[in-house]
């Protein structure tokens, strides 16, 4: 028997925008008004992780990827799709009211700074009803332990610590209601490089100590390479690869991966040709048709102008939205 991934995105599909009251609705219905412009944030993304696993979201500003991060805590709720808690629709599983968190990219922004750091960790398991405001010093102290800091750092305010440690605070006000599920967006883009190997590092050994299952949301792809198992590609709010990391990095299948990665800065003493990406990312507002990424592909053809790529197998592990792979196979 099959087990079912801990969190599956079925569908997914995110857009922002005004939306019109019954005056403007009737308008438009009449012809007279047109249809407000609307943000497509995410246009049928599916994913899952599985339990333990660590699953890399990587793409460029304005791709989708924090939209899709907060889909999966639960902050924002998608226009169509479903989220699935181990198989089961999650509205519909307590557990996932916990059960999966967030840990945000500025922790300055994400702590309140009028509450000192025992508050913010213990305010949600004591609404949980997970610890009891008498057994709040010792599990709080805990916590902060595990995450590398000292107790006494719970009588002090967020703005006392350095960036570091207000990401290792924002890391234990997660673990606080122990989760299974943790949703890491660009963690660690804020802190100095030095800083971000402690902070990755210590993702790692609380994934070895806990048994974290993570979904890590990045624009630095050789953080990615370091932490995660799997990758997803995403382009304009599509998945467009998702691979093992290991593969996706040795032979990437889709043109968009390719150029990603011949972007990524390297050590090694050969002359490198950089090749920018060609354009821009098109505007959400008005995708392009067929393959978003059609206007900037060299290999694009008269069908990616005009028919969407599905996501497919192209080798077992292995997923592409491109027509190339549909024409090789």
């Amino acid at each position: 028997m099959n087990t079912p991934p801990l969190l599956a995105l079925r569908g997914i599909h995110k857009h922002f925008g005004p939306r019109p009251d019954w005056l403007e609705r009737l308008g438009m219905h009449l012809g007279w008004l047109p249809p407000p412009a609307r943000v497509q944030a995410l246009d049928g993304v599916d994913v899952e992780i599985g339990a333990g696993e660590v699953l890399g979201l990587v793409g460029e500003s304005g791709s989708g990827k924090s939209t899709l991060g907060r889909v999966a805590a639960g902050l924002l709720r998608p226009e169509h799709g479903r989220r699935l808690w181990r198989g089961a629709e999650i509205d519909a599983t307590p557990v996932a009211a916990h059960g999966i968190q967030m840990v945000f990219q500025d922790p300055s922004a994400s702590l309140n700074p009028r509450m000192r750091v025992g508050e913010l960790i213990a305010e949600a398991p004591r609404t949980h009803g997970l610890i009891t405001r008498a057994a709040q010093a010792e599990y709080v102290a805990g916590l902060l332990h595990q995450v590398g800091l000292d107790a006494g750092a719970a009588g002090r305010f967020a703005h006392q610590f350095s960036g570091g440690q207000r990401a290792r605070i924002g890391i234990a006000r997660a673990l606080a209601v122990k989760p299974a599920l943790l949703v890491c967006d660009e963690p660690v883009a804020a802190l100095d490089v030095s800083v971000q190997a402690q902070v990755l590092n210590l993702f790692g050994e609380l994934r070895g100590r806990l048994g974290l299952t993570y979904l890590f949301i990045s624009h630095d792809l050789g953080v990615v390479r370091h932490l995660c198992d799997r990758v997803a590609i995403l382009y304009l709010g599509r998945v467009v690869e998702l691979a093992p990391a290991d593969e996706l990095f040795a032979a990437p299948a889709h043109p968009y991966t390719q150029a990603l990665l011949a972007d990524t800065p390297t050590l090694k003493a050969e002359k490198k040709h950089f090749v920018a990406i060609r354009g821009e990312l098109p505007s959400p507002l008005a995708p392009p048709p067929g393959c978003h990424f059609h206007p900037r592909c060299p290999r694009a053809f008269a069908r990616c102008r005009e028919e969407r790529p599905a996501l497919r197998e192209i080798a077992p592990g292995r997923h592409a939205a491109c027509h190339l792979h549909e024409a090789a196979g």
